[in-house]
């Protein structure tokens, strides 16, 4: 639900990407191949700049970036090198489908001769998706309305190799819930020899349509139909071929299993081989197959299995916002090795395998989680990884040998606590370094790696530090349980606050899988939807992290939720909330909570199910009944309503609305592709039903970040401060 993510997760991303000026562009940042370099897009331009030096120069210009008989360069929405760096992909004209920007228009660049070319001729505007040369530099492969085509660079000649997409049947691309739930969106990969293409194809006929209503661009209604299975329901069937370019001849890899019983998450190319590696998830996500494909026949081999009696998670190291993000495997020893993180011996660990399956490394043994792994470097035999050990709420960078013999070491410096991120060149010598914690903004620098030494020392964070730090107003604390379940949580008090009175308390809730919202980084304690300052105001704003959150703290912690959304979590959050009213501060009668999409469901069962400790919520986009939501995601926290149609009933807030006691207002967009408007008519009526008083906010044919049309967040953000000043007043008394 953005993938249940909410929509502050998603304002914190924009301010680490806007951290700094040199890292501010998305796609614009690049490592060259050999590490000694970085691109960025300024000003419309691609610029390059040598290390350590960091001398700049121009590389791609706007002239060279203007087509002949035009005055104005293309707009540069994204870019890629050919492998021999002679050749530059140019992606522009850029549209939105469904999450981010995938289709527009395609231009290649000659480097050498500094000639401007279109790509797709025959095809429609801004249908293209996910160009990207072929190894040799001399193709281009694209997926455009659901099919595969490949254009010869120095002919511009145009072949299709697969005829018979539609938006129900897939090629090279994917359906609304892979992409929402697994951020699959990219579905082409070039083999080694330049000679053949894999793909994934979807076959969605007999996934039933939402029909959203468009009620508001003309005066009779539009039905928008999105294939989107509901839990209980099928996935589509998914397969992966293998085209070669000559013939346009598939031939299918064998994948055991029933089609639609199973997902396929990642494929990639062994490298230097017309082999695939396949990842293989069976529809309850609770073991993994990876999987050996022989290209030319089609003969598999299953080369490691892992299971778990929850779920078995398909983690990302990088922005899977990001247009050129795939589930990626990291590859050693030419690829006759790769790495894999796995939570089966309790704590999320990386272990390196080989590609037959016979041999596997523990590389990050001890009681602790790898948060994601940044970079490795076979040359140094260092594995770089973030991880926190000691605080659930912060990252920083470790390194350890990648023979699985090294000891944990520690390489972000002392005395900077806080939330680290790196983005390590392809040698491993240098990264992009950025830092932030509650009091201090976002900030990034160039480094030298181990050392961890700027390369510039009056361009580093250390040296900006004084500038960046504010006033410490956001406390961290650890909050017990009777139950004896221990939470970290945050808290940002008013500013004149007197300890002999009482305040009210806001509690900010997320709760789910997919997110946490207690980290140690700049945003933490902000309301983005109160106009005004809280603080100022004379609030008590706090959030706290429950069990089933992904922060790390042990796959115990992290699945003791399974099956149990919406019962566990929902419990934990009262518990909390019933100790830290004991507190002599706080106004228990003046308690109110609110969230969004997964926080927004939260919300909704912590007023029904705890009416006596939360006076007044605020629930946005929330879904209400969890009958109504996609199978990827529910059914891997879930499980399948088939089997246990008890968990879905007691986890969704529909079937406690007749408890309602306090001041509830719901928000909902009618537009909204992920948690559909029937989740707030379903609930309506249950209130209705219960003659349960509420108020109702429905933004008509706005998504679910209730993004669209003038005036809508200033509307929204008037809306959510005005009711919760007049129902939970602000102040000490």
């Amino acid at each position: 639900m953005i993938q249940y993510r909410t929509i502050k997760a998603l304002l914190l991303i924009i301010v680490w990407v806007a951290a700094s000026s040199a890292f501010a562009q998305p796609g614009g940042f690049k490592w060259s191949k050999d590490g000694t370099a970085y691109y960025r897009i300024e000003q419309n331009e691609i610029v390059q700049y040598s290390l350590p030096a960091n001398d700049k120069k121009v590389l791609v210009s706007k002239q060279q970036l203007t087509p002949a008989g035009q005055t104005a360069p293309l707009r540069l929405n994204f870019y890629s090198f050919s492998d021999d760096q002679k050749k530059l992909l140019i992606y522009t004209n850029a549209a939105r489908v469904w999450r981010i920007n995938t289709k527009g228009d395609y231009w290649v660049l000659n480097l050498a001769d500094n000639t401007l070319k279109k790509l797709g001729a025959t095809r429609p505007t801004a249908t293209m998706m996910f160009a990207k040369f072929s190894p040799d530099g001399t193709k281009v492969a694209y997926v455009s309305e659901y099919n595969i085509f490949v254009e010869d660079l120095a002919t511009q000649t145009i072949k299709q190799l697969t005829t018979d997409g539609t938006r129900k049947f897939i090629n090279g691309t994917f359906d609304w819930v892979y992409e929402e739930e697994f951020a699959c969106r990219d579905g082409i990969r070039w083999s080694p020899d330049s000679k053949s293409i894999a793909y994934w194809q979807l076959d969605a006929a007999t996934t039933r349509d939402f029909f959203m209503i468009n009620n508001t661009d003309s005066v009779y209604s539009k039905v928008i139909p999105v294939e989107y299975p509901k839990v209980g329901q099928e996935p589509s069937a998914c397969r992966v071929g293998v085209i070669d370019i000559n013939t346009a001849k598939t031939t299918w890899m064998n994948i055991p299993g029933d089609p639609r019983q199973h997902y396929i998450v990642r494929m990639e190319f062994i490298p230097g081989t017309t082999e695939l590696l396949i990842q293989q998830l069976n529809r309850k996500q609770q073991e993994s197959k990876i999987i050996r494909c022989h290209a030319a026949t089609g003969s598999t081999t299953v080369i490691n299995t892992e299971t778990d009696a929850a779920w078995v998670d398909v983690s990302s190291d990088d922005n899977s916002y990001a247009l050129d993000f795939k589930h990626t495997f990291r590859w050693l020893a030419g690829g006759k090795e790769f790495l894999w993180t796995s939570e089966k011996d309790g704590w999320n660990h990386v272990y390196r395998i080989s590609s037959d399956g016979k041999k596997e490394t523990l590389l990050t043994p001890g009681n602790f989680d790898v948060i994601s792994t940044r970079s490795f470097d076979e040359k140094t035999g260092y594995l770089y990884y973030l991880a926190s050990p000691a605080n659930a709420t912060q990252k920083y960078l470790y390194r350890t040998k990648l023979d699985g013999k090294g000891k944990q070491e520690l390489i972000t410096p002392a005395g900077l606590a806080g939330t680290h991120n790196y983005n390590i060149s392809p040698t491993g010598k240098f990264a992009q370094h950025t830092f932030s914690n509650a009091y201090t903004k976002p900030s990034g620098e160039l480094i030298s790696l181990p050392q961890h030494k700027a390369i510039n020392e009056k361009e580093s964070i250390a040296a900006k530090l004084s500038t960046l730090q504010e006033e410490k107003t956001t406390e961290f604390f650890k909050i017990k349980t009777e139950e004896g379940i221990e939470m970290d949580g945050w808290m940002v008090k008013p500013k004149n606050f007197d300890p002999a009175k009482k305040y009210p308390v806001v509690f900010y809730v997320y709760t789910e899988p997919a997110g946490a919202n207690v980290n140690d980084s700049y945003g933490s304690g902000n309301n983005f939807l109160y106009t005004g300052d809280m603080r100022e105001d004379g609030y008590i704003y706090m959030s706290i992290d429950n069990r089933g959150t992904p922060v790390p703290k042990g796959r115990e912690w992290r699945k003791s939720i399974y099956r149990k959304i919406g019962v566990v979590n929902i419990r934990d959050q009262a518990l909390a909330a019933k100790e830290i009213l004991k507190w002599s501060f706080v106004d228990p009668e003046r308690i109110a909570v609110w969230g969004w999409s997964g926080g927004g469901s939260a919300t909704l069962n912590l007023m029904f199910q705890y009416p006596e400790i939360y006076k007044t919520g605020i629930s946005v986009a929330a879904v209400g009944n969890q009958l109504t939501y996609d199978n990827i995601y529910q059914e891997r926290y879930m499980g399948l309503p088939q089997e246990n149609m008890d968990d879905f009933v007691k986890g969704s807030p529909i079937t406690y609305a007749k408890n309602l006691k306090g001041n509830l207002l719901y928000i909902h967009g009618t537009g909204d592709d992920n948690v559909h408007y029937q989740n707030a008519e379903m609930l309506v009526n249950e209130l209705i039903k219960h003659n349960k008083q509420f108020q109702f906010m429905a933004y008509p044919n706005r998504s679910h970040g209730i993004s669209e049309g003038e005036g809508t967040f200033v509307h929204l953000a008037t809306l959510y401060t005005e009711y919760l000043k007049k129902h939970c007043p602000p102040g000490g008394r």
